[in-house]
């Protein structure tokens, strides 16, 4: 591994760990401005979790992945996907019909919820690059106002093909038939979604073609530089629809580990809110599918840890939640910061090796 490499892997840890060093400090002035019991609530959240907390917070990891995996996409060209909650509410509710209708035998019916899912994701995103492109909306707004468009279209969607259990007031699809359920994977006496083994397909599959391919490329040239990317023959406006296409077939994927692996219906009491929370995650892992999954477990790790705060530390969970933010916002001016100490450091670099040369050159020998 060069030198070069090596120091850019020490900057990025670096990053993180003023971040998270930043994050603790502040989190604690809020604690004691608040008058709480600051050793306590960091001693609930920092102890070392039950097999059985560790099963959901890697559940939750798993689903929290693939948001910030969807958001990551546009991230890497420039676009802001604000969409991934509507998106994938549409998908999770297409895919549970689908899947209850039971058209084809076994996981067949499952692979076909999936793709439907998937394709309705890119379908719902696809408007918002279309419009990007076209018109030149920012999807900034347009994936704001799909989100509650999607809210309303399934609301009322389910309405209409629900079935209701007698003496309940909670609404949801045909539930999916069991052949068609993805099992789930031992882990000790409990068990994690068997969804995860697509998640981690999903993120090789994310690295693959950013990395190893032209399409990627094209994709990374096209949001570090709209006008060189149109020197280089790049069509700017099929990148857009295609970037944010890929974004929302991914998205699509986020409500699956659950439908699949847990409640096996849609109804009115399906988990909400996946789509904002990978915002934080991809900018916290920095677009980086293994940075990312760090992220992930770190935020489901919070969250699990803060449901019994109120009980035993008498602290409002949400202090989780204003831990999380600081986090993101203490990632983003520790990598600033970083980055400005890393181009200095190539600069010195550069400069050196310049003198050396200078010094080293043969001087010219006189007649």
């Amino acid at each position: 591994m060069t030198k070069a490499r090596l120091t850019s892997i020490g900057l990025g840890v670096a990053a993180a760990a003023l971040a998270l060093l930043a994050a603790f400090v502040i989190t604690s002035l809020v604690l004691l401005a608040a008058g709480d019991p600051v050793g306590d609530v960091w001693g609930q959240l920092l102890a070392w979790p039950e097999m059985r907390n560790w099963a959901n917070i890697i559940n939750n990891a798993s689903v929290l992945y693939l948001s910030a995996l969807a958001v990551a996409v546009g991230f890497r060209m420039n676009l802001f996907n604000i969409g991934v909650d509507g998106q994938y509410r549409v998908a999770a509710f297409t895919a549970a019909v689908v899947a209850g209708e039971a058209w084809l035998p076994g996981y067949l019916n499952t692979a076909l919820a999936i793709v439907c899912a998937m394709a309705v994701g890119a379908i719902w995103a696809g408007i918002a690059g279309l419009l990007r492109a076209a018109r030149g909306v920012s999807e900034v707004i347009s994936t704001i106002m799909l989100n509650f468009i999607a809210t309303g279209l399934v609301a009322y969607l389910l309405r209409q093909v629900s079935v209701r259990e007698e003496g309940s007031n909670e609404i949801g699809t045909r539930e999916i038939p069991e052949g068609s359920r993805i099992g789930g994977i031992p882990f000790g006496d409990y068990e994690i979604y068997g969804f995860i083994v697509i998640a981690a397909i999903a993120g090789f599959a994310f690295w693959f073609v950013l990395n190893r391919t032209r399409f990627g490329f094209d994709l990374r040239a096209t949001g570090r530089s709209t006008t060189a990317a149109v020197a280089s023959g790049i069509d700017v406006r099929r990148m857009t629809v295609a970037a944010l296409m890929i974004s929302g077939a991914i998205a699509g994927l986020v409500g699956l580990p659950i439908l699949f692996g847990d409640s096996y219906t849609y109804g009115s009491t399906f988990q909400s809110g996946l789509g904002f929370a990978g915002i934080a995650i991809a900018l916290l892992g920095r677009n980086n599918p293994i940075g990312i999954a760090f992220g992930a477990v770190l935020f489901a790790y919070l969250d699990e840890q803060s449901n019994p705060l109120q009980i035993l530390v008498g602290v409002s969970p949400d202090i989780v939640a204003i831990t999380q933010g600081v986090i993101v916002l203490t990632v983003v001016i520790s990598y600033e910061l970083v980055r400005r100490y890393g181009v200095r450091l190539e600069q010195r670099e550069v400069a050196r090796v310049l003198a050396s040369s200078r010094t080293d050159k043969p001087k010219e020998v006189s007649a």
